[in-house]
């Protein structure tokens, strides 16, 4: 578990402007995350294939190199760097 605190010098609660702030961010990590779905499921729709399948074939260098291809798989990546980014938000609890 880690801890975060923080100080402030003023009087007034700077918790409500840490949760909004924490708010604000896990909308637009997930309004990316909608996106980069739409764009994985246009590959998936023109080559007719999962990106699961996609990825592990891609992996296994049973395609050749393509532009196209690169796009899926830094797509794929992003994909899985922000949803981890939205679990660790999800997860912040603020000690009382």
């Amino acid at each position: 578990m880690t801890q975060l605190v923080l100080v402030s010098p003023r009087a007034r609660s700077i918790k409500p402007l840490v949760e909004a702030a924490l708010e604000h961010e896990l909308r637009l990590l997930k309004a990316g995350l909608r996106r980069t779905e739409e764009r994985l499921q246009e590959f998936e729709q023109k080559y007719r294939l999962s990106t699961e399948e996609f990825v592990s074939r891609y992996e296994n260098d049973e395609f050749e190199e393509t532009l196209d291809f690169a796009e899926w798989m830094g797509e794929y990546r992003l994909a899985k760097r922000l949803q981890e980014k939205i679990a660790t938000l999800q997860e912040i609890e603020f000690a009382h």
